[in-house]
């Protein structure tokens, strides 16, 4: 399943801080990253897309970091899958 990490930073945070733990930090098996943006703004100031079968996984990457950042992390699919599900949705006429 595809999910969708948003991450604002708490108000401790200091990019330092954050860029020398992500150097170091590596994705627990069982996610597969998908992309990773990291934005010019500050809520969120990081995207994380990614795929996972279980919240094992999901839970372990939001503890190592839930001292800097506040994670709201939420399920989602392609535009081409919601248009899929929505036209399956749709009353036939």
């Amino acid at each position: 399943m595809l999910f969708v990490s948003l991450f604002t930073p708490k108000p401790t945070h200091t990019v330092a801080e954050a860029m020398k733990r992500r150097t170091e930090w590596k994705v627990p098996q069982g996610i597969k990253p998908i992309a990773e943006y990291w934005l010019q703004t500050n809520s969120p100031r990081l995207i994380a897309i990614f795929e996972a079968d279980n919240i094992a996984p999901i839970m372990e990457a939001n503890r190592a970091w839930s001292d800097l950042f506040d994670i709201n992390v939420v399920p989602a699919v392609t535009a081409e899958e919601g248009l899929k599900l929505a036209s399956q949705m749709m009353p036939k006429t």
